[in-house]
C-alpha cells in the first residue's frame, strides 16, 4: 500500500476497501487464509470483531489507523505468522500471549490435553503432573486450569520460553501451575514421582525442516521444531529416561508428528510401557501416543 497509492485512490480507505485490497496482496505473496488474516490483523487495529466489521464496512480509517495498518501488513506480507502479530493464540478456549520465542498453539495438541485429563480422571483432585517441552505453557496451563486441585510443573530447556510461559499463568490465574528451566528431567530433584507426564517435543525431520512452510520455517523457535534424522531423537529420550519419574501407573502421553506414531509406540514398548494407545487429533492422524507404567 504505497503513497502513490492512497493518493490516487480518490476515496478513504473503508474496512471493506482495505480488507479487499489486502487479501488480493496476500493471495498473491502465498498465503493460504489471506481474508482470514486481513480481517484478524485489522480487527486488531480498530478493536472490532469480525462480525463488527460486517455490520460497518464502510467505516473510515483514521490516518493512525492506516499507519499501524500498514505496518502489520507488511510484516505479514514478508511471512510472519499472524499469531505473532496479534501477540495471542487461542488454546483450549484461552487466550495465551505468543511471540518469537515459543512455538505457537496448534489445536492439533489439545488432544494432548484431552489424553492427559482422561488418564488421571481418577485421581482428578490430587493428581501431580509434569509437561515437558512446555514453551508457552498452553498444555501445562490448559490442564491446571481444568483441574485446578492439581499440581502442574512445566519444564522447557529455553529460559526466553519460560518467561512468556510463566507470564501466561499469571494472567490466566494459572496458580497451581510453576515451571523450571531443565533439559528434560535434568534439574528434577532426587525422588519427585509424577502421575501424568505429558509432552510436545520437537518432531520435525532434518529432511522435513526445510519443506515447512515459510512462516514456519523461518519465524518460530527451531529448538522448539528441530527432532534431528528421525524427528525423534527428543521423544526417544524422553520414553527411556521417564520411567523412574512416573508413580506406579502413572502415565506418558505425548505429542508426535504425522506418520511417527507407530515408531513411537514401538519406543514405549521397548521401554517397559504398558497399555499403550494411538490417540486421532481432528484430521484423523495418529496425534498422541500413551502408554501406562508397569
Amino acid at each position: 500500500m504505497s503513497n502513490s497509492t492512497q493518493e490516487g485512490a480518490g476515496d478513504a480507505w473503508t474496512v471493506r476497501r482495505i480488507l479487499t485490497w489486502s487479501a488480493d496482496d496476500l493471495k498473491k505473496r502465498g498465503s493460504a487464509s489471506p481474508r482470514l488474516d486481513a480481517e484478524l490483523l485489522l480487527g486488531k487495529v480498530l478493536g472490532l470483531s469480525r462480525v463488527q466489521m460486517v455490520i460497518d464496512p464502510e467505516r473510515p480509517l483514521q490516518k493512525i489507523e492506516l499507519a499501524v495498518y500498514k505496518a502489520l501488513h507488511q510484516r505479514r506480507r514478508a511471512g510472519e505468522p499472524v499469531a505473532y502479530l496479534l501477540g495471542v493464540r487461542e488454546f483450549y478456549g484461552r487466550l495465551f500471549r505468543v511471540d518469537r520465542r515459543v512455538l505457537i498453539p496448534r489445536p492439533d495438541t489439545e488432544i494432548l490435553v484431552e489424553v492427559g485429563l482422561a488418564a488421571t480422571r481418577h485421581i482428578a483432585l490430587c493428581a501431580r503432573v509434569l509437561d515437558l517441552c512446555t514453551g508457552s505453557g498452553c498444555v501445562a496451563i490448559s490442564l491446571g486450569k481444568e483441574r485446578p486441585t492439581t499440581r502442574v510443573l512445566g519444564i522447557d530447556l529455553s529460559e526466553d520460553a519460560l518467561v512468556v510461559a510463566r507470564e501466561n499463568a499469571l494472567r490466566l490465574g494459572a496458580v497451581n501451575v510453576g515451571f523450571l528451566q531443565s533439559n528434560r528431567f535434568g534439574s528434577l530433584a532426587a525422588g519427585a514421582r509424577f502421575d501424568l507426564i505429558t509432552a510436545n517435543p520437537p518432531y520435525v525431520s532434518d529432511a522435513d525442516m526445510e519443506e515447512l512452510a515459510p512462516d514456519i520455517r523461518d519465524y518460530e523457535p527451531r529448538l522448539a521444531l528441530e527432532g534431528g534424522r528421525d524427528g525423534l531423537n527428543v521423544a526417544r529420550a524422553i520414553i527411556e529416561e521417564a520411567a523412574p519419574w512416573l508413580a506406579p501407573g502413572g502415565v506418558l502421553a505425548m505429542e508426535v508428528g504425522a506418520g511417527q506414531a507407530e515408531a513411537a509406540a514401538a519406543l514405549f514398548e521397548r521401554a517397559g510401557f504398558d497399555e499403550i494407545k494411538r490417540t486421532r487429533d481432528l484430521g484423523g492422524h495418529e496425534r498422541v501416543v500413551s502408554g501406562v507404567r508397569r
